[in-house]
């Protein structure tokens, strides 16, 4: 991977460990990041793990823009959710820059919110780049990942939710769906991944379940890129099948 000599390089940081995931990337890669992380969303210990780190809260988009100016930031990635909700929370009171940028937005879709924020960055001298940048030997391969493949009741379950989160993705309405025995026990909206998977979950009892993510129609991998995160607490044992 070839970088440019001048950047230097931010990081917009929101919940889970895909932020820690790029931090410790960007360290094998001698890249070190400055990170403007969402007060209402971001790990605390990101705080540990950057030698900058300022806290934004998610509607303070011209606060965001100052600090990346400031610190001479010249190539930003976004890494982590920041759940479409926060922009309907009180908490979440846009700023001036947010405020008019929301005001030009015919729609408030993910794409509409993040691709416009890149448009702000960019107005600004800074790029949006692939969040991925420091991560390709941690992306996953075509085929099985896992012990063993699906049977053929997961396949099925696999063939039949495909087609469905297909066109939930199309629609930009969500990219995860939860199925069992070929029916849909739970579609992705605003609530995220991880709440989709739970209400599942609770609606099964906790039964076996198919969980089937996938990518939007020309999915732009600065904004978004489809994960699945797995939670362990210590002491926990996970056996990956």
């Amino acid at each position: 991977m070839t970088l440019p000599s001048h950047a230097k390089y931010g990081l917009l940081a929101g919940n889970g460990r895909f932020p820690f995931l790029v931090l410790e990337g960007a360290k094998a890669a001698g890249v070190e990041l400055t990170v403007a992380a969402i007060k209402e969303e971001a790990d605390p210990q990101l705080a540990s793990l950057a030698r900058v780190v300022e806290w934004i809260s998610v509607g303070h988009l011209g606060k965001l823009i100052k600090f990346f100016r400031r610190e001479g930031v010249t190539h930003v990635m976004m890494a982590g959710q920041v759940k479409h909700v926060q922009i309907f929370k009180l908490n979440a009171l846009p700023d001036l820059r947010m405020a008019k940028m929301l005001a030009r937005l015919k729609r408030r879709n993910t794409d509409a919110l993040i691709g416009a924020v890149a448009d702000e960055l960019a107005s600004e001298g800074i790029t949006l780049i692939d969040s991925t940048t420091f991560l390709q030997p941690l992306l996953a391969r075509t085929g099985s990942l896992t012990k063993r493949a699906p049977n053929k009741h997961e396949l099925a379950d696999i063939e039949y939710g495909l087609h469905v989160a297909l066109e939930l993705a199309r629609l930009d309405l969500g990219q995860t769906i939860v199925v069992k025995n070929q029916a849909v026990v739970a579609l992705e909206a605003m609530e995220g991944t991880d709440a989709t998977i739970r209400r599942a979950s609770e609606l099964v009892r906790g039964r076996p379940l198919t969980v089937i993510k996938v990518a939007k129609p020309n999915q732009d991998m600065r904004f978004d890129v489809p994960v699945i995160e797995i939670y362990v607490k210590p002491g926990d044992t996970v056996k990956a099948e």
